[in-house]
């Protein structure tokens, strides 16, 4: 099976504040992979680097056999219409309705008639059960609704790769499933390729095929999340069993409290 997005050699920084290093990924045609890890490790640099917004150091990132670092602004545009992203909290735009938030895309990147977006959106709409809720806006719709909207809009081209930035942020757990679920379906149903960076372990492990680990921007496991479960790698067991403590401390790393207590005595007359 080939892969729809590489990634080699990566490495890339923010000044002097490395976010990435060596770090190499495969994410294959048809399959979701999620990549985890705690804030901070490089989750959502990766999906801005695939869609072009930032460039590497060094290394290469390629989508759909070209290096996306390497397009100039026509190409890269082209390259973007294979792509469809689901932002973190969905941000629609709140002025637009249900129906013309996911019709900006349509009109954005094709020149179809206005008929034909109307039964795009239509069909787009029922696919995550909201055709009814057309003529509502963004402020009358619950978390869960609104995302499920924003998800309509993110499968609006029939995109090759779908990039969800934590899909499940702020949702109670009946929208979580719903999420989850429809993610698994279009998946399936459009042939994509899908990358799901998260910090739900249970929702994500239910619906992925393959996991990434990060943590300080590199890639310390990988495999399937039954592999994942019954890893007995250290941060792995610590994030997968939201275990307090681990390779990750709880207390932020400095001098002890009995160092702390023993300054302030010793300052005392």
């Amino acid at each position: 099976m080939s892969n729809f997005v590489e990634i080699r050699n990566l490495q890339f920084a923010y000044g002097d504040r490395q976010i990435l290093s060596g770090v190499n990924m495969d994410f294959p045609r048809g399959k979701i992979v999620a990549v985890m890890g705690g804030s901070g490790s490089g989750k959502t640099t990766i999906l801005r680097l695939i869609g072009g917004q930032l460039q590497p150091q060094e290394g290469t990132v390629s989508v759909d056999g070209q290096f996306v670092h390497a397009l100039d602004s026509k190409n890269l545009y082209a390259l973007r219409r294979k792509m469809g992203m689901l932002f973190q909290h969905g941000a629609l735009f709140t002025d637009l309705s249900v129906f013309e938030n996911v019709a900006f895309t349509l009109r954005e990147h094709t020149d179809l008639p206005e008929s034909l977006i109307h039964d795009l959106v239509l069909m787009k709409l029922h696919a995550v059960g909201l055709r009814n809720a057309q003529q509502l806006m963004p402020n009358q719709m619950s978390g869960g609704m609104a995302r499920r909207v924003a998800l309509a809009r993110a499968i609006a081209l029939d995109a090759q790769l779908l990039m969800y930035d934590e899909p499940f942020a702020g949702l109670d757990p009946i929208s979580m499933g719903v999420i989850a679920n429809l993610i698994r379906k279009l998946n399936n149903a459009l042939g994509s390729t899908s990358i799901l960076v998260s910090h739900d372990v249970h929702e994500s492990f239910l619906i992925a095929d393959f996991v990434y680990f990060l943590s300080q921007g590199k890639i310390i496991a990988q495999g399937t999340p039954a592999e994942m479960l019954a890893s007995n790698d250290p941060y792995v067991r610590q994030f997968v069993h939201a275990e307090t403590d681990g390779p990750v401390p709880f207390h932020y790393p400095g001098q002890s409290i009995a160092q702390h207590l023993g300054m302030q005595q010793e300052s005392c007359p």
